[in-house]
Order: structure tokens, then C-alpha cells, then sequence
């Protein structure tokens, strides 16, 4: 059985598993960006939430 979207928390809320599409989705809709961007933003300074929410910010979608 499947969990609601709005259900769904992940395991460790410290730090983001992109291989998990649950928790992709989770992701990108509690911190506002596409998956790819999602992505890049992990490659980039690793997994915690806050590096890469930090990232996110300083790096503007265009």
C-alpha cells in the first residue's frame, strides 16, 4: 500500500536520498525545485538539507 504525497516523511529529514523517487518528490516540493535542480544542488554540496537548501538560494533558477 502507498502513502498520500502528503503523508510521506523520510527517514532521515537531515539529509535527502535522490535515488528514492518518494522522497525526490518530497523534496522538490518542500524546498520548490525540479528534480534536476534537486540533483545538481546534492552533486554539489552533498546530501544535508541545509547545504543544499543553502545552495538553492545562492544559485537562482533562471
Amino acid at each position: 500500500m502507498t502513502q498520500p504525497a502528503g503523508s510521506f516523511h523520510p527517514l532521515d529529514p537531515g539529509r535527502i536520498n535522490t535515488m528514492d523517487p518518494v522522497e525526490l518528490e518530497y523534496w522538490c516540493r518542500h524546498l520548490g525545485c525540479t528534480p534536476a535542480r534537486l540533483r545538481k544542488a546534492v552533486e554539489a554540496v552533498g546530501e544535508h538539507v541545509a547545504a543544499v537548501r543553502d545552495w538553492l538560494e545562492r544559485h537562482p533558477h533562471p
